[in-house]
């Protein structure tokens, strides 16, 4: 029997998804010769089999055994181009091209950047990546990032001007937690091998543009087109989802809305997702089809299903272009292709053959898409409703039919989703059925025609914005309800893998004996509980929150978080984009909220924490009337302060009667003691010097691991309190090339005369301990490491 043909395209296909998945696994890349010559003896082990009577299975270990072979070369291909670490923080000079939309925000532009040209500051040319990421920060944020507090305020840059100035650029680097996003592995889909600062401080050679080119005429339109809207239409709610939807800016929509938009189950709708390139194919197709079908001519030169699906695909990838062509976009239109093609011979694949051959197609092309949400939520989402039977063209006719059709669909699609939903995010919207019902055909059938036709007709986004603002009104009386979301610790692989299944089985069109084996499956995913610390033990997690302090102290029934992070800026902070998905997706109820200080650095997530955590106390030294008062009473921290939770003593340490006339935030830092009577842990906060000496005097007592006072600075850590701690391990939370030099050079030797093992956070990410096995730190950056992360230079 020959393999030419249909007996080797199923074979063929899942072994083209089964490399990537292997690969994508890998914590370093192979040599690339290595990969060289395997992908040869595959390529030529495929043409042997398929001119051979052996089984067509075979074929799938030589088709992996290709993909993941030109995986790796396209890596190693990639990672050869990654800023060199001799340039890591030095200035450098470059001259190139705005690329893309530029993002503004409270802290100043975000831009990627064309480097045509680089140089150092002897005026050496040096090689940087092509394509890399640069903030122009203004104002007090200009400190904070690294810059002057003189940094010139940047302009309205625009694409494809020619711009010269000096910039300080670093390796793509993110922070690395338990359940929390990947900003090295966005990076690297995106192609950013490098992130940088542009550097306007008066010291600094002013930036100069140089002119402007041809590049980039869309993104220029797509400048145009969102100031129009941003001018035009005067609520900013209303015009931030505008802008969202027709040039796909969705840094334009507020914080407070994508939390809207999350809780109710709708934030798919109000970005360029898949489905909006979805449904604008499908009425290209339906459009252009029935134009099609009106001509006798054309319809013999070219059928008009297959014209109208070439079309659809067409336009939506023009759709794509203008809104920016995101990853997802660029999936979708993959997948949208790959379905068009296979179906133009006229010959009907059955479904899951179909799904296969479109979801190889977007692995080969994007492998790292396998480690997004949203690849997995769009392509659950098609098989589901391709495995239940309900595709567009054999739909029920008639408006009421196509009304059922749709409520039968959502349900479909939101049952068999919500256990992959619950894995990947850690909560589920209760009333996202109920929102989609409504705001799917509201978004896509009124505000976002309205929304593109503005592009042509200006007053139209008037009535856009009147839509949106109707739709939002709706969704936030939702979301307001207390049991609107429901969530859970995060299920491991194999239980929300069943819990899939357990879906699919539910909506699948089955006998009902076969559709009851699906609640079983589900049960895992549903119920599951994060192992937690036995009673006389606990845990000690110290998140990477860049330069600030949280530490997750866990018991075998209550957790409490010291600190929470700093503020990143307006719209993000170390509470929303680490704290909370870590505490969700461990399933955590916190009993009490520790600050140690009124610094921004350690108070900058206490409010997002607050609002996750209703009934958390809060035991802080803050003056009288800080905002956070306002969310939850203060409860002073004062020395003497104690507590005993499932066998583990609390004890507060400082500040005590005699600091509260201290005028430095720091010397009023509140110091914890954790102890199970055979392990402690002492958590110092900012204290320096003179705290020290009066917690030597207080009789401070050894702790197998210490928070390294105020982020390892040479005003702590002392040589008198460092001998009375006596710690194993030392954890320093400090941001990665940080402008204050934490950890100094000379504290990290202090505790390495003293035996300490030095823990920190950007080197390790997120760092974990148990007293139950005091001699074991893990680390992120080393239990889940994979080749796109950033290594310690």
């Amino acid at each position: 029997m020959s393999l030419r043909g249909g007996h080797a395209f199923v074979p063929l296909l899942l072994g083209a998804v089964a490399g990537p998945v292997v690969h994508v696994q890998l914590a370093s890349l192979r040599p690339i010769a290595a990969d060289g010559v395997l992908l040869a003896a595959c390529v030529l082990g495929l043409l042997a089999l398929l001119r051979s009577a052996r089984s067509p299975w075979w074929l799938i270990a030589f088709a992996a055994g290709a993909t993941f072979a030109a995986c790796g070369l396209r890596a190693s291909a990639y990672a050869g181009g990654l800023l060199p670490s001799s340039l890591e923080g030095e200035d450098v000079v470059l001259v190139g091209t705005v690329a893309g939309l530029p993002q503004r925000n409270d802290l100043g532009q975000r831009f990627r950047f064309d480097v045509e040209e680089a140089r150092d500051g002897q005026g050496h040319a040096v090689a940087v990546p092509e394509l890399v990421s640069l903030a122009w920060y203004s104002g007090a944020w200009a400190a904070q990032a690294g810059a002057f507090d003189d940094q010139r305020s940047p302009p309205t840059l625009l694409a494809g001007e020619r711009w010269r100035f000096t910039a300080r650029l670093r390796a793509p680097r993110g922070t690395r937690n338990p359940h929390g996003f990947d900003y090295e592995l966005w990076l690297w889909e995106q192609g950013l091998q490098a992130t940088g600062v542009v550097r306007a401080g008066k010291g600094d050679a002013p930036p100069r543009r140089l002119g402007t080119t041809w590049k980039h005429p869309v993104e220029r339109a797509r400048h145009r087109v969102r100031a129009a809207i941003l001018t035009r239409v005067d609520d900013p709610q209303a015009a931030g989802v505008l802008a969202a939807l027709v040039v796909g800016d969705q840094n334009a929509i507020e914080r407070t809305d994508w939390d809207v938009f999350r809780a109710t189950g709708v934030a798919h709708l109000l970005s360029i997702s898949g489905l909006h390139v979805t449904m604008f194919a499908w009425l290209a197709a339906a459009v252009l089809g029935a134009a099609w079908r009106r001509s006798g001519r054309l319809c013999l030169w070219l059928p008009a299903p297959h014209a109208a699906a070439l079309g659809g695909v067409a336009l939506a990838t023009a759709y794509a272009l203008f809104s920016g062509w995101g990853v997802p976009a660029q999936r979708t239109l993959l997948m949208l292709g790959s379905m068009a093609v296979l179906r133009l011979p006229g010959r009907h694949w059955p479904w899951p053959v179909s799904w296969l051959a479109a979801c190889a197609v977007v692995v080969s092309w994007d492998p790292w898409a396998l480690l997004q949400p949203g690849f997995w939520l769009s392509f659950v989402a098609v098989g589901v409703l391709f495995a239940t039977g309900r595709e567009a063209a054999d739909g029920p006719r008639g408006a009421r039919g196509r009304v059922l059709a749709l409520l039968r669909e959502q349900g479909i699609v939101t049952i068999a989703l919500a256990p992959l939903t619950l894995l990947l995010f850690g909560q589920v919207s209760l009333v996202g059925l109920l929102a989609n019902l409504g705001a799917i055909p509201w978004v896509t059938l009124l505000v976002t025609p309205l929304a593109m036709a503005g592009v042509v007709v200006p007053p139209a986004w008037d009535l856009a914005s009147l839509a949106v603002q109707g739709l939002t009104g709706v969704l936030e009386a939702l979301a307001a309800w207390s049991w609107a979301v429901w969530s859970a610790a995060t299920p491991p692989l194999w239980a929300g893998t069943a819990g899939v299944l357990g879906g699919l089985l539910l909506v699948m069109r089955l006998p009902p004996a076969w559709r009851a084996l699906g609640v079983p499956l589900l049960l895992p995913a549903l119920l599951w509980q994060a192992p937690r610390p036995p009673p006389g033990t606990f845990e000690v997690i110290a998140a990477d929150v860049g330069q600030g302090n949280a530490v997750v102290v866990r018991t075998a029934t209550h957790t409490l978080v010291y600190d929470a992070g700093p503020r990143y800026g307006a719209d993000s902070d170390a509470g929303q984009r680490v704290l909370v998905p870590l505490l969700r997706a461990l399933g955590e109820r916190v009993d009490l909220l520790v600050l140690s200080h009124r610094d921004a650095d350690h108070t900058g997530g206490a409010a997002a924490v607050l609002r996750m955590q209703p009934q958390a106390g809060l035991l802080a030294s803050l003056e009288a009337g800080h905002l956070l008062s306002a969310l939850r009473p203060v409860q002073p921290c004062m020395a003497g302060q104690h507590w005993a939770w499932d066998g583990i003593a609390f004890d507060v340490l400082h500040p005590d009667e005699e600091d509260m006339h201290a005028r430095k935030p720091n010397a009023l830092s509140c110091v914890l003691r954790i102890d199970d009577g055979r392990q402690a842990a002492l958590l110092a906060g900012d204290v320096e010097a003179a705290q020290e000496a009066a917690l030597l005097g207080r009789g401070l007592r050894s702790a197998q691991v210490l928070l390294v006072p105020h982020h390892g600075s040479r005003t702590s850590s002392t040589a008198g309190f460092l001998d009375a701690v006596q710690p194993r391990w030392a954890l320093v939370q400090a941001g990665y090339r940080n402008r204050f030099g934490h950890p100094a050079a000379d504290v990290l030797d202090r505790y390495r005369e003293r035996g300490s093992r030095i823990v920190a956070t950007p080197a390790c990410g997120a760092a974990w301990w148990w007293s139950g096995a005091p001699d074991a730190m893990r680390c992120e950056r080393d239990a889940a490491r994979h080749y796109w992360q950033a290594r310690e230079p």
